[in-house]
């Protein structure tokens, strides 16, 4: 495991204060987890810098991905004397959900694409798919961006086997149906059902990407909006607009699916 930097943290009652928060919003430990690291800065690429694979724990810096999987290690850890977080629990459940069947072995064992992030989080009985049971719509999975700018990756570039691993995980992927949300059919308030803390993933229109964004539900003055960590804003932050909203103003971004940790 490369340990870079793990931040146990408690409530942050400044970052609270600062934001609407409906009172049921007090006792949601996922939302409060991921309030906790408002500010932390955006850093793409932090998992990424190593040329061996290993796991890394880093709260200092964070992308979309990384912060909510932080988050979901947080909360499943049990919280001991002086809110103290057993370490090892932490990286046991980061590696859970970063890397296919909790097995580190070599870049392409990472779940690069979220489609499988998910499915791999689910079987693994840590998150929950609520979408199905929500919305009658589907939307087919097509992956491909990767392996089609290889460039763009640092153990992509000029390594052939993991392109052809890669290859592989994309065309296992590809044409899987899964439930989702389409843009046009979610109100500025959301959905009753959809909860403070869940895990809101952005489907995507982009050529050979499933998913292009994730962070966590969060109703702010009735509003259903995202906390998220921003590349655009560099930071972690709630948004400024609903979901709905940024889902409008993004026309890449074709709806959303909805993942509930399993506490």
């Amino acid at each position: 495991m490369k340990r870079l930097s793990l931040l146990f943290f408690c409530i942050l009652g400044a970052a609270l204060t600062a934001i609407p928060v409906a009172a049921q919003s007090l006792n949601n430990e996922v939302l409060l987890n991921g309030i906790s690291m408002l500010d932390t800065p955006y850093v793409a690429g932090v998992l990424d810098r190593e040329d061996t694979e290993e796991l890394v724990l880093n709260t200092d810096e964070l992308d979309c991905t990384t912060f909510v999987e932080y988050v979901i290690a947080m909360t499943l850890t049990p919280t001991g004397e002086n809110n103290y977080k057993d370490e090892r629990v932490v990286a046991d459940i980061v590696r859970k959900l970063r890397y296919r069947d909790g097995q580190i072995n070599g870049y392409t064992s990472r779940l690069h694409y979220m489609t499988e992030w998910a499915q791999n989080a689910v079987n693994a009985g840590l998150l929950e798919d609520v979408t199905a049971a929500h919305s009658q719509y589907t939307t087919k999975v097509q992956t491909g961006y990767m392996t089609s700018h290889p460039n763009l990756y640092r153990h992509l570039a000029n390594n052939q086997q993991n392109v052809q691993e890669m290859r592989s995980i994309e065309q296992r992927l590809n044409g899987i149906d899964v439930h989702y949300i389409p843009q046009n059919y979610l109100p500025s308030d959301g959905f009753d059902w959809i909860q403070d803390g869940d895990i809101i993933m952005f489907t995507s229109n982009t050529p050979g990407l499933d998913i292009a964004h994730m962070g966590i539900a969060f109703h702010v003055s009735g509003k259903l909006a995202l906390l998220h960590a921003s590349s655009k804003e560099k930071k972690v932050m709630v948004s400024k607009y609903t979901i709905n909203k940024l889902l409008e103003d993004n026309p890449r971004w074709t709806g959303i699916r909805v993942l509930r940790v399993k506490k």
